[in-house]
């Protein structure tokens, strides 16, 4: 056989199947169109009118939670929680729709996600205590609380942190975490506080004389209320002194005030009245032997 003939032919064959080839993937493409492409034209117009649909739904929430004066915050996490959540929600089943096993995106995902909870352990415990805060609202903005060590007026309330001034106008930035899991103590939960204070006199005094003494201090005072009545009493008999326990009712925001100017004038008129304030002191005998 001419070996000429047999290239020839070769090259006919391979030119046909090279054609046939192009024939084929002209026609899977077209079949992929008309099938799995409108499909996926569709999909991705419900998508877009499903993500429409969320951002409206998430604002229109936002606005009535603002109407009716919920916390900031809260406001926020609500809006994300439905904007994003729904989203991501929407996505997975538009993935499953067009024909996208999910279950190995969802094993990712899965994969992703613990790695990520081990690596922000912290910082989830500090959102965890964030959203109960923001639910449970033990304190407000504005609230004067003691709780970890810190004390002070809460300035802002934060998913992670609470940023709370001190008196002296430091900032403590506590984390959620351990404040939500902790003692918190609410000075300013109640309208009324009970100013608690002790006057030692000494055991020469007279302590009716001294009861009289705080009494017509405490009721020169307009800011003390009378209901509750003032409490004068003997505390303890001390070492060196007796204690005299004085407890009276006053507005929230007048405690202060009332603790500086009681414990100044009541001292004031004690002197002047003749009571002695005691101090520490210790009073050595000795026994000479006889010889």
């Amino acid at each position: 056989m001419n070996p000429f003939i047999f290239l020839s032919e070769t090259v006919n064959n391979e030119a046909q199947s090279t054609s046939f080839d192009w024939q084929n993937l002209f026609n899977d493409i077209w079949h992929w169109i008309c099938t799995q492409g409108l499909k996926l034209v569709l999909g991705l117009i419900i998508l877009f009118i499903l993500f429409k649909l969320i951002n409206l739904l998430a604002k229109t929430v936002r606005r009535r939670m603002e109407t009716k004066k919920s916390e900031p915050t809260v406001t926020m996490v609500t809006y994300n929680v439905i904007r994003v959540g729904l989203k991501l929600l929407v996505f997975v089943l538009f993935i499953s729709y067009i024909g996208i096993d999910t279950a190995g995106i969802g094993a990712i995902i899965s994969s992703i996600g613990i790695g990520l909870s081990l690596a922000v352990q912290g910082s989830l415990s500090n959102f965890a205590g964030g959203l109960v805060i923001l639910v449970m609202k033990p304190f407000r903005i504005g609230d004067y609380i003691s709780a970890q060590g810190c004390e002070g007026t809460v300035e802002d309330i934060h998913l992670f942190y609470t940023y709370v001034a001190s008196p002296d106008n430091r900032v403590q930035m506590i984390p959620n975490g351990v404040l939500a899991n902790g003692v918190i103590v609410n000075v300013s939960m109640k309208d009324t506080r009970r100013v608690d204070m002790i006057f030692g006199i000494s055991y020469n005094s007279s302590v009716e004389k001294a009861s009289e003494v705080i009494k017509k201090v405490i009721f020169k005072q307009n800011n003390i209320f009378r209901t509750p009545e003032p409490l004068i009493a003997v505390g303890e008999l001390a070492a060196s002194s007796i204690n005299l326990k004085v407890r009276v009712w006053v507005k929230k925001q007048d405690y202060w005030d009332v603790f500086f100017k009681l414990n100044d004038q009541i001292l004031k008129e004690l002197v002047e009245n003749g009571i002695q304030i005691p101090f520490p002191q210790l009073d050595v005998h000795f026994d000479q032997e006889k010889k």
